[in-house]
């Protein structure tokens, strides 16, 4: 007599038999015509069908942006609409050409017109407009899109080489500490630029009150501390970056007259230890660059430096964020990929992490948007 089947396979034989029943319906010819046809369904149908449609046109939405931002057009709209001769002239391009930007840029909300020749800032170019360091981030992707060229190739491991692996010099060296200013200031600029938007969802979401000293690891030049400084007057604060990069951060906290309030430490975290006395350790935007290994080597030396009672912070893009999934898996899931090292996480697998390097209490904290980064924290043991 057979065993019987185990009772969690049931309701996945069940899902399975209601999957093959669903995708034989909306793969036959005969019910989407149907399903196009019936009033009932027809609205369905057509919002199907644009999601399938902006699946296959999303590379020309994200170039038509890229050309607004090479452009400028959002920095020449900002003080209010302007006319296609004006606009013409001030990008080079001839009126046709202006004409079918602007028009093509209208339908996705990034201008809008005003009348018959004249154009303004739509919603998200308004938006777009208002979050310093994006219009970086937009012209940045075209790395990505070339590592993209031939996404099996990708997937297959045959290109070694990719533009992004470049960019983020640390991801290929095998000396990260050895490198040098001109290796590692690009990607520190962006970083420092995309850093005010994440700086404050983290802040607004972070329990950093009763906190006596925060430690930033990885942390760049220094934007992230420079937004806690200014919100937290009363913390001290500690970085740790690669050599290059800190010599890059003593600049920024001389220029905002920091110097005296932040302890700047260089070192590879990979293989050094994180310098002790802060009682709180956060990493933004570091993890999902690392594999397992990595990671786990990375906060069992932030459980060692931190004193009973500390804490450590993780703030970055996570798998299944409600509502935002496509950011984790598909979009993160490839950039890393392209990286060459790294991937997104659930909080759960940070949990995992967590529980293995001698933290206590994992917990997701309520961020106001998810898309852009989510916050788990964990306590040191024994606190």
């Amino acid at each position: 007599m057979k065993n019987p089947a185990p009772q969690e396979h049931v309701p996945s034989v069940w899902r399975e038999r209601w999957l093959g029943l669903r995708n034989r319906l909306l793969a036959s010819p005969r019910f989407q015509r149907f399903a196009a046809s019936f009033p009932l369904t027809r609205p369905i149908a057509r919002r199907r069908t644009r999601a399938l449609f902006d699946l296959c046109a999303g590379f020309v939405y994200s170039q038509i942006l890229l050309a607004c931002v090479r452009l400028r057009l959002f920095d020449r709209l900002a003080a209010g609409p302007l006319t296609v001769g004006a606009i013409a002239g001030g990008t080079g391009l001839s009126e046709d050409a202006a004409r079918r930007l602007l028009a093509a840029a209208a339908t996705l909300g990034l201008v809008e017109a005003c009348g018959t020749d004249r154009w303004g800032l739509g919603v998200h170019g308004a938006a777009l407009l208002g979050n310093g360091g994006l219009a970086d981030m937009i012209e940045h992707h075209a790395l990505l899109y070339a590592d993209l060229a031939d996404p099996v190739a990708l997937l297959k491991g045959e290109l070694r080489d990719t533009a992004l692996s470049r960019y983020w010099a640390y991801a290929a060296s095998p000396e990260p500490g050895a490198l040098g200013a001109e290796h590692v200031a690009s990607y520190s600029r962006l970083m420092a630029a995309t850093q005010a938007f994440i700086a404050d969802e983290v802040l607004a979401a972070a329990p950093l009150g009763g906190r006596r000293r925060l430690l930033d690891v990885g942390g760049g030049e220094g934007a992230f501390l420079g937004a806690v400084g200014a919100r937290h007057p009363g913390l001290d604060l500690m970085l740790f970056d690669l050599p290059a990069v800190t010599e890059r951060a003593r600049e920024r906290f001389a220029a905002a007259g920091l110097s005296g309030r932040v302890a700047v430490h260089g070192g590879d975290f990979r293989r050094d230890p994180l310098p002790a006395g802060a009682d709180t350790i956060s990493f933004v935007r570091v993890l999902h660059d690392h594999d397992d290994e990595t990671v786990l080597a990375l906060l069992r030396a932030a459980r060692r430096a931190l004193p009973a009672g500390g804490q450590v912070m993780i703030a970055e893009p996570m798998a299944g964020a409600p509502g935002a999934e496509p950011a984790g898996e598909a979009y993160f899931g490839f950039y890393l990929l392209a990286m060459g090292r790294g991937r997104p996480r659930t909080p759960e697998a940070l949990y995992s992490l967590l529980d293995a390097a001698g933290f206590v209490r994992p917990r997701l904290v309520r961020t106001r948007n998810p898309l852009l980064m989510q916050l788990v924290i964990a306590d040191a043991q024994g606190a």
